[in-house]
């Protein structure tokens, strides 16, 4: 390992939390302030930090030879595409519902 790796690494998984509490509407302070449009700049900064080293390191082909780097940027776009579905129909079945017996007690 070498430093770049460290700051590959350090990057990418910064992003992941500034990323879901941005589309989750969570509150956390990030590089860019509070607020949920402030965590998702954040995120997509880290991110295109991140993806940046990468390639200038590794290159386009190192994408294929890496794994666990190419796993979490799946994960990321995972979240980008299904974040905001997932939160409106989780948070309207189990938090908005005034019949959910969780809520009741």
């Amino acid at each position: 390992m070498n430093l770049i790796d460290f700051f590959i690494g350090l990057t990418l998984v910064n992003a992941m939390p500034h990323f879901v509490l941005g589309i989750w509407k969570g509150r956390m302070f990030s590089g860019l302030g509070f607020g949920n449009k402030n965590n998702l700049g954040y995120s997509l900064i880290n991110i295109g930090i991140s993806l940046g080293l990468f390639l200038y390191s590794y290159g386009i082909e190192g994408l294929a030879e890496n794994g666990i780097y190419a796993g979490g940027l799946l994960t990321m776009l995972l979240y980008y595409l299904l974040g905001r579905f997932f939160y409106k129909r989780f948070h309207e079945t189990h938090y908005q519902n005034k019949e959910n017996p969780v809520l009741k007690s």
